[in-house]
């Protein structure tokens, strides 16, 4: 192949985002800051919501997923946290060909629906 495949770090929150909503026991993605929260208010939804996605400091080349969640009540927590960490791993690497030096996920709520 000839060129440059390049992943902006936007298309690669949105792969993140929706690979952590198919995770069982993940309602929806939390507002990271006031963007999301406009947004969220106005009725817009974007696949990136709740994903912020940074190149790593301590490792070039790669980069860090900071993916803020809402949870079901009653589900496992430590059980969704590892499984959203590990789709997220997996979709990046496999979908968007970038690999995730660090993973944190945030549980942000809980919600009954």
């Amino acid at each position: 192949m000839k060129g440059n495949i390049t992943v902006t770090e936007q298309a690669l929150a949105a792969i993140i985002g929706l690979a952590a909503h198919e995770v069982p026991g993940v309602v929806g993605m939390s507002p990271v800051g006031i963007r999301d929260g406009i947004g969220r208010i106005l009725g817009r939804s974007e696949a990136s919501q709740g994903v912020v996605v940074k190149a790593d400091p301590a490792s070039p080349g790669k980069y860090q997923a900071d993916i803020y969640v809402v949870v079901a009540y009653g589900v496992k927590v430590p059980t969704v946290v590892e499984s959203i960490a590990e789709r997220a791993e997996w979709a990046a690497k496999n979908l968007a060909g970038v690999e995730l030096a660090r993973i944190y996920v945030h549980v942000a709520g809980v919600s009954r629906g």
